[in-house]
């Protein structure tokens, strides 16, 4: 896979994100002009009349541009809805960062929003496509996919289940430490390691607490070329590199795929990475935002992404190489697991953090000098996904 990149061609100068949670008062509808809201107070002096096109990412919450267009009363701008499994949000920023990369526009913004608890679920929801029985994805529960990485990575690197439930506990541990300094979290509150254990069964062994939250939220970005970055703001975030893959699917009928990596994701990183340069991420990189939907995923994806070495990545959580303090800090909003999941708007909300850090904005977790970020999204499961990287930063080069 090779991918030519549009490394400091494209930034970001302004972003707002609503709190994720149950926003039983609020429509989706309510969700948009609160997070554009934001995203344009960013930027006194521009309103919605100079922004050319949109991008809109949401799972179900919404067909077509209208689902955009009409809270906003856009005048007849063009808005393209996108839908990627959980890399929905980053699927709308992908496609804005190119639209302007291309010349095609000057200002764009990337919105997703996802309104899960009007459901009455819950988990997820989504309709699949009529099959044949034989997909396994259609077979089993989300957390019952995820779940079964705990034992694969025990047996293949001879883990002792007991330290690797130790490690998914750490890792629910850190980030609801990292949620609970953070005003727009679904889930505010550290939760001891001892409760985190002892939480009901959900599937295999994942707990309550290995599972990230359901929510309701919104996010955007406005995007423009670098070059015109300094009319708007003296900060601007710097889109490094973009990647997405799109597995082929098979992998969970494969007798070689064992349940410890995502080739795709291993695939995306790898060519973001060429395209930003970057030879040595645990290094490089100041702090990730990944997909932390159940907590061993978090631990593969740290193998994945190259932040650990292939069967260490459990040492490393004890270690605490990934909290706050440690040398590369990830999920410092709180992740899925605290901050919450509303699918369209997840990857933007990454995104968010990122913009903050870089702007000495994120408050009590605010890290001390961030220059490169990343962030990741996983949207299927295991043997059968999508993976979006993103590196973005705060200064050419």
């Amino acid at each position: 896979m090779s991918t030519k990149g549009i490394k400091d061609r494209v930034a970001i100068v302004a972003m707002g994100c609503t709190r994720f949670g149950e926003h039983w008062s609020a429509s989706a509808d309510d969700l948009l002009i609160d997070a554009v809201g934001e995203c344009l107070a960013a930027v006194p002096g521009t309103d919605l009349a100079d922004v050319e096109a949109f991008w809109l990412g949401t799972l179900g919450s919404g067909q077509s541009g209208l689902t955009l267009s009409r809270p906003l009363a856009l005048d007849y701008r063009p808005v393209t809805r996108v839908e990627n499994y959980c890399a929905t949000g980053s699927e709308a920023f992908r496609n804005a960062c190119y639209a302007v990369a291309s010349g095609a526009y000057d200002r764009v913004m990337a919105v997703g929003v996802e309104k899960l608890k009007d459901s009455g679920f819950s988990g997820l929801t989504r309709m699949d496509p009529p099959g044949d029985g034989t997909a396994p994805e259609n077979t089993l529960t989300a957390p019952a996919a995820f779940s079964l990485l705990d034992p694969a990575y025990c047996a293949r690197y001879g883990v002792d289940p007991a330290d690797m439930r130790d490690a998914m506990t750490h890792v629910a541990w850190k980030n609801h430490a990292n949620g609970a300094l953070n005003p727009k979290a679904q889930f505010r509150s550290a939760v001891s390691k001892e409760k985190i254990a002892a939480a009901p069964l959900v599937a295999g062994r994942l707990g309550v607490f290995d599972c990230s939250g359901v929510s309701d939220g919104a996010a955007c970005a406005l995007i423009v070329r670098a070059e015109d970055a300094h009319l708007y703001t003296d900060r601007p975030v710097l889109v490094k590199a973009l990647s997405l893959t799109a597995g082929p699917g098979r992998a969970a009928m494969d007798a070689d795929f064992d349940y410890t990596t995502f080739p795709e994701v291993v695939r995306s990183a790898r060519d973001a990475y060429r395209q930003a340069g970057i030879t040595d991420p645990r290094t490089e990189i100041s702090l990730a935002e990944v997909h932390d939907c159940f907590t061993p995923t978090e631990l593969v994806l740290m193998e994945d992404l190259g932040f650990a070495e292939r069967g260490e990545a459990w040492r490393d959580i004890l270690d605490g190489a990934f909290e706050l303090g440690g040398r590369l800090p990830v999920n410092p909003d709180g992740g899925l697991k605290s901050f919450g999941h509303p699918v369209g708007a997840s990857g933007l909300r990454m995104l968010y953090e990122c913009w903050l850090q870089f702007r000495g904005e994120a408050g009590q977790r605010q890290l001390s000098d961030p220059r490169l970020a990343l962030t990741h999204n996983l949207g299927g499961r295991p043997g059968a996904c999508v993976s979006f990287v993103s590196l973005v930063g705060a200064e050419p080069g």
